[in-house]
């Protein structure tokens, strides 16, 4: 049995959802450990449709202990919303298997009111931001003056940080912004209100995991957005303001380095992004139409139309070096079905120089032409392959040469929406 981390390796939707959600089959905790619920996750069981935001994947799995961890920041709103969905269609029926961790920092009106006002006030320079208050809210935690869960759960604590804070956030509303003040009454009310539901999920989740990891326990650490959106090592500054990569895990659950012994990376057959920032393989033409059309690319948490484009080598070599991937989940490959000609970007030329690496400077990257290998498509749909001897010879070669690219196995190929049109060549567990 292994502990795995799973992350993505592009510019996030990659299926991240589905991934998790079959190899939460193999795993006792399953461990969100950073961003909040500016990402969402699709899953199709059967013939339904799940979305879920803050809340890991594994839930819909009956007696798994699913963790929020110290690394997220939470809505409280949304995350009561969350958890009353899943009620209602008998998707969680033990509260005891969803645990919040005390330490995690807290999403704020003022937040939210501020992330929508910068970005208004941004004009032709917005970065995308989902205006969900995430970045505002881990500014507030870097700069130590963030609100955890602990505090919410303390009345007095609460007011007195509350206050302090609120006097701050409504001098940049009103003088630099130009919006309206937050009234003290209205938020403290609400949010005493989300404290009383939020109580009985609250715990110390690294003391937890710690327990559990000690006794033979399996986890699964589940990652949000993707490598090219970390703070640290994406495309800055369009990027999301958390550790996406696989270092995030550790800093994000409480989790030692040394406790974790697979780190699997989420790629598309292809490649999509939402937001602002460079993005090479971008097709502004009928193939990127096509693919947003046939893939479904729209945001599960905005409804945004995703940028698409062709597989891009270079980011995900990248990743893998990163990340120190052990494997690849490549999903959606059967969007890639009627194509007649598929391309993978191999490399970057910048100025006529080709490039051996992502380039860490943004105005570099949004200078550099794609240098492209073409494969014949294939026409047949593939979602029935269950073996990769199931799948047309074309997209065989085409997955074997994006191993080959990557320098990296790849250890699961989706062919299919629902949990079931699956290909597993190796299970990290």
């Amino acid at each position: 049995m292994a502990n795995v981390v799973v992350v993505g390796a592009q510019w996030g939707d990659e299926g991240k959802g589905k991934v998790v959600d079959i190899y939460t089959e193999y795993a006792d905790d399953v461990i969100r450990f950073q961003g909040g619920n500016n990402a969402g996750h699709t899953l199709v069981v059967g013939n339904e449709k799940v979305i879920l935001h803050l809340i890991p994947s594994g839930i819909l799995h009956p007696g798994k202990r699913c963790m929020i961890g110290n690394g997220v920041v939470l809505d409280p709103e949304v995350f009561i919303r969350e958890v009353e969905a899943l009620k209602a269609n008998g998707k969680m029926v033990d509260d005891e298997n969803l645990l919040v961790s005390e330490s995690l920092h807290v999403i704020m009106p003022y937040h939210k009111t501020i992330d929508l006002a910068r970005e208004q006030k941004s004009g032709g320079r917005k970065i995308g931001t989902t205006g969900r208050g995430i970045g505002p809210c881990y500014e507030d935690k870097i700069g130590r003056r963030g609100i955890r869960l602990m505090d919410l759960l303390d009345r007095e604590r609460f007011a007195a940080k509350l206050g302090e804070y609120l006097e701050e956030k409504n001098f940049i509303l009103e003088k630099f912004l130009g919006g309206d003040a937050l009234a003290f009454d209205d938020i403290y009310d609400k949010y005493l209100g989300y404290a009383d539901v939020l109580r009985k999920y609250v715990a110390d989740t690294a003391r937890v995991l710690r327990d559990d990891i000690r006794s033979g326990k399996s986890i699964l650490f589940e990652g949000a957005q993707g490598t090219m959106l970390d703070i640290d090592y994406g495309t800055y500054p369009f990027v999301t303001s958390s550790s996406t990569c696989a270092g995030g895990a550790c800093t994000g659950s409480g989790a030692s380095p040394r406790d974790i012994q697979e780190i699997i990376g989420i790629s598309k057959a292809y490649v999509t992004r939402v937001g602002s920032g460079p993005f090479p393989t971008e097709l502004d033409d009928d193939d990127g139409a096509r693919l947003r059309d046939a893939g479904g690319e729209f945001g599960s948490t905005t409804g945004r139309p995703r940028r698409c484009g062709w597989f891009d080598a270079m980011v995900g070599r990248y990743a893998v070096r990163i990340n120190g991937l052990t494997g690849i989940a490549l999903t959606k490959l059967d969007v890639l079905s009627g194509f007649d000609t598929i391309r993978i970007c191999t490399g970057y030329e910048y100025r006529g120089e080709a490039l051996d690496d992502m380039p860490a400077s943004m105005e570099v990257l949004a200078e550099c032409k794609p240098v492209y290998e073409d494969f014949p498509g294939w026409r047949s749909d593939i979602s029935a392959a269950r073996k990769m001897e199931d799948l047309p010879l074309q997209a065989r070669k085409y997955v074997a040469r994006l191993e080959e690219l990557l320098e990296c196995p790849i250890v699961l190929v989706s062919v299919g929406a629902r949990r079931d049109e699956t290909i597993m060549l190796r299970n990290p567990f």
